[in-house]
């Protein structure tokens, strides 16, 4: 497989490919679709950021307490199925969000519980549907592959926000839910239609066997530390701000649904923007320099987007920060499917999902300093205090130069 992908530069030649780039794409935009009406439905109902931030923090809750374990069990089951059950109960999940909106039966409760069913979904991403990417591009085009996926989540960042606050405004948190539903129609479609299998590895260790490699292999290469180590900081400082971009927007500059749903679409304008660049002149030997890049540049915009007066200059504050993530997100998988040994990838991968997952540790923090501070000086203080870690542990990043 290898072989037969180095020999063609072009990925959507490869059809499953683009029936793994749809599942994600469809993924993707229906977190983004479905993010901002349970922020709006929670604000509304609550009037409370730390309560905002909380259900934000269950998405990403399940990449803590199973990622690694998903990763050890990834080659235990069929990957193609393990993709259509994570599609399926997806979908369950938003059918039944859309129903009880219609019905006017909605509750904070259920957003909780649908955020952390949804949650679990993403924790099976990296080793599941990621790994199989790998597979089946090869390794020549993969930094190329994962650009494309990548932009593709933040082009999702950049449409979705916007349509679920024209949806919001007119049809309410129902409309979202039900075109999200349809949405994964397709996304059910694209899995079904997949020709890869990956088969079913022999059960020649136990689970806890199989747990240890994957860390002894991160222990035994710095690379792989230094890549965990800033994946650990980004997502306990940088990605948690995101919840708070509609509150930040509805509280500080007094936006209403739709206004509000362009000005977080502006995260991902600016992501798309810099997946596209990575996609076409990023080389192996600037992956590093891209991921840190993408990292600090971050954390600086979100500094920024917390003390903006204006909707406007938040915006652009957005740009900045959906342009970092992009740069960050690329060579994150990038750089762990590359350094980890072949053998072991999927178990690596699923520790990197571990390391996204502690995640609601940033979510606690940054909830607790909106209600305390407010929603705009939490930003600048998480942006702020990530860039004072990356600095404390450069001694374990230094390795990916």
């Amino acid at each position: 497989m290898d072989a037969i992908a180095a020999q063609s530069p072009r990925l959507f030649a490869l059809p499953d490919f683009r029936r793994l780039w749809t599942v994600g794409t469809i993924v993707f935009m229906v977190r983004w679709l479905e993010m901002l009406a349970v922020s709006l439905v929670t604000w509304e109902a609550t009037g409370s950021a730390f309560t905002v931030t909380m259900l934000g923090m269950l998405r990403i809750l399940p990449m803590g307490l199973f990622g690694a374990a998903l990763g050890a069990l990834a080659d235990r089951v069929e990957a193609r199925s393990a993709l259509l059950f994570i599609v399926l109960a997806s979908l369950a999940t938003s059918f039944a969000l859309a129903l009880l909106a219609a019905t006017g039966k909605l509750q904070v409760w259920h957003l909780a519980v649908a955020s952390f069913v949804n949650g679990l979904a993403w924790a099976a991403d990296n080793p599941v549907r990621r790994l199989m990417i790998g597979q089946v591009v090869g390794t020549t085009l993969l930094g190329r592959a994962m650009s494309f996926d990548v932009g593709s989540n933040n082009a999702s960042r950049m449409a979705g926000p916007l349509a679920s606050g024209i949806i919001f405004a007119a049809a309410g948190a129902q409309g979202t839910f039900a075109l999200s539903c349809l949405l994964y129609l397709i996304a059910l479609h694209a899995a079904l239609t997949l020709r890869y299998r990956s088969g079913v590895a022999a059960a020649t260790e136990s689970f806890a066997t199989r747990l240890a490699a994957g860390f002894a292999a991160v222990r035994a290469d710095r690379r792989l530390q230094g890549t965990l180590c800033v994946t650990i900081i980004f997502n306990i400082w940088g990605w948690p701000f995101t919840s708070l971009i509609p509150v930040v927007a509805a509280e500080r500059l007094g936006l209403g649904p739709e206004a509000n749903g362009l000005l977080t679409s502006m995260d991902g304008v600016g992501a798309f923007a810099g997946a596209l660049a990575m996609a076409a002149w990023a080389k192996p030997s600037r992956f590093a320099r891209c991921y840190m890049g993408g990292c600090i540049t971050c954390l600086l915009a979100i500094t920024a987007f917390g003390l903006a007066p204006h909707p406007v200059l938040a915006g652009a504050a957005l740009l900045l920060t959906g342009a970092g993530q992009a740069c960050f997100a690329v060579m994150q998988a990038t750089l762990v499917y590359l350094a980890a040994p072949p053998e072991l990838r999927g178990r690596v991968l699923g520790i990197l999902s571990l390391c996204i997952g502690l995640g609601p540790i940033g979510f606690l923090h940054i909830g607790m300093l909106a209600d305390w501070v407010g929603a705009a000086m939490a930003c600048v203080a998480t942006g702020l205090e990530g860039l004072l870690a990356l600095a404390l542990t450069r001694r374990l990043w230094r390795n990916l130069f």
